[in-house]
């Protein structure tokens, strides 16, 4: 696992990564990391209260059934970790174990089904999608990339994300959990879009509760190869979205692919997943500038 901050590294998975000549210029920032983060393990939870591991009955959502013991353990951790640190910085809403499972770890799961099912079918000769480069764009507190990461140990997993804070928790889980297949790029997605060591690098760029989708196209689908896709997960009625997002998505070299509706026990009820195919390489003009995107959407 790597972190790169600012300026932007060469993508790295192995153990040789802090060796590179970027993350050297940098030591200050990830020595400041290092020491939040150990400050952070020993604090207990504020008001003396505490986090148990989430329970049985939290697997027993459809979407967690097909996970090995270890990879359970891993969410548990995450969930217990996340419900810590969210009690000293702003990273959900949710408050609860259940709810934690229902609206974050079992939406961000029910993105593999039709994910797979779409990459077999338009990216790739013969199954299984194995070794796939995916990147999580705006990815907060590890969702859904964190969590794709988990049940895919054979991904390759770039956690993109440009707050400071929330890349802090994300490299504490990371080594919490043990992760090995996941890099966090501190950076914004305008810069990472325009860069020679990250553009049109990915198979599959992902996307939850960032932005509306003219916007997010421009944000994930420069990053994403030709034959890759690109998926947002949306709520239970995004075609109006979509439907304003066409002229954003074919700007960026891609077509719409296909709506589909999601089984959630979040609050919010049916959960769509929207998937673009990019089938040409995207104009050197986009990304435009940071900030450009969500001011003036295409």
């Amino acid at each position: 696992m790597s972190i790169a901050h600012g300026r932007l590294a060469v993508p790295a998975f192995s153990a040789s990564s802090h060796r590179h000549p970027f993350l050297l210029r940098r030591g200050r920032f990830l020595s400041a990391v290092a020491k939040q983060t150990a400050k952070a393990t020993r604090c207990p939870p504020e008001d003396g209260a505490q986090i148990s591991s989430p329970s049985s009955a939290s697997f027993s959502f459809p979407a967690l059934h097909s996970l090995s013991s270890s990879q359970k353990d891993q969410i548990s951790l995450y969930v217990r970790t996340l419900l810590q640190w969210n009690q000293r910085m702003n990273l959900t809403a949710v408050t609860e174990e259940r709810e934690v499972m229902s609206r974050h770890v079992e939406d961000s799961l029910a993105i593999l089904p039709p994910l797979q099912r779409s990459y077999l079918s338009h990216c790739c000769s013969s199954p299984p999608c194995d070794g796939l480069n995916v990147v999580d764009v705006g990815s907060g507190a590890g969702l859904p990339g964190l969590i794709l990461a988990i049940a895919c140990p054979n991904w390759k997993v770039t956690l993109l994300e440009s707050m400071k804070k929330r890349c802090l928790f994300l490299e504490h889980i990371v080594a919490l959990t043990g992760l090995s297949n996941v890099q966090i790029l501190c950076e914004r997605a305008e810069n990472v879009g325009q860069s020679i060591d990250y553009r049109e690098l990915f198979d599959v760029a992902v996307a939850r509760a960032v932005a509306e989708m003219r916007t997010l196209a421009e944000y994930c689908l420069p990053l994403v190869r030709v034959g890759g896709l690109f998926i947002a997960a949306k709520g239970s009625d995004p075609q109006e979205e979509v439907k304003s997002a066409g002229k954003a998505i074919q700007l960026m070299g891609a077509s719409f692919l296909e709506l589909c509706t999601v089984g959630s026990h979040s609050p919010k009820g049916q959960r769509t997943t929207v998937i673009c195919l990019k089938h040409r390489a995207t104009p050197k003009r986009f990304p435009r500038h940071p900030g450009i995107p969500t001011k003036s959407p295409l």
